[in-house]
């Protein structure tokens, strides 16, 4: 597939991981981090990959750190740093902790789903949405401006009160979607898959 100079790709690895008392995009699942998976999906898409942390330790995988702007502002205040950094109009966003997600899941649904009109659109199964596997458009900035501002910090909140779609993906695609929160959670993962 040709890559799209047209997207950039941030990859969200902040968050205190309070649950997962350690760096939640540097646990390891099936001998690789977790970003080291999400990056594998992204690189065949776009070559504009950062991610957005401060953390020096995710230098080893030579991508532009960005620190957040505002800190503590938890993913509306990361998705408002790549916002505020991007020179594309489409930009993928991802958490860092979805070490399942695969290159085909975001091509089949968000980059070749023809959401034409949505500021904002993101992946949804038949019981949850996951907005931080989604494509935001640059003209999201003011939007995600005033939302630090007045401390409106609940991303669904922020998203419904724009122009978005949710993309309901097949069940056999569930899995890819799930995010790792807790030790518990990972465990469950690697006895599923091994």
């Amino acid at each position: 597939m040709q890559n799209q100079k047209h997207i950039s790709a941030y990859i969200l690895c902040g968050g205190k991981s309070s649950r997962m008392q350690t760096e939640k995009g540097l646990v390891e699942f099936n001998s690789k981090p977790f970003i080291e998976w999400i990056i594998e999906a992204v690189k065949p898409i776009t070559d504009n990959i950062y991610l957005v942390t401060e953390n020096t330790s995710y230098s080893k995988y030579n991508y532009p750190l960005l620190a957040d702007i505002h800190k503590n502002k938890g993913p509306v205040g990361g998705i408002y740093t790549a916002l505020s950094h991007t020179s594309t109009h489409q930009n993928l966003i991802l958490s860092c902790d979805i070490p399942m997600i695969s290159t085909d899941i975001i091509k089949r649904y968000l980059i070749n789903s023809k959401v034409i009109n949505s500021h904002i659109s993101f992946v949804s199964d038949s019981t949850r949405d996951y907005p931080l596997i989604g494509m935001y458009t640059s003209n999201n900035l003011p939007r995600f401006e005033q939302a630090i501002r007045t401390n409106q910090l609940k991303l669904m909140t922020l998203i419904k009160s724009s122009t978005y779609h949710r993309i309901e993906v097949a069940t056999k695609d569930y899995d890819a979607l799930h995010n790792v929160n807790t030790k518990d959670e990972l465990q469950h993962l690697i006895d599923r898959k091994s």
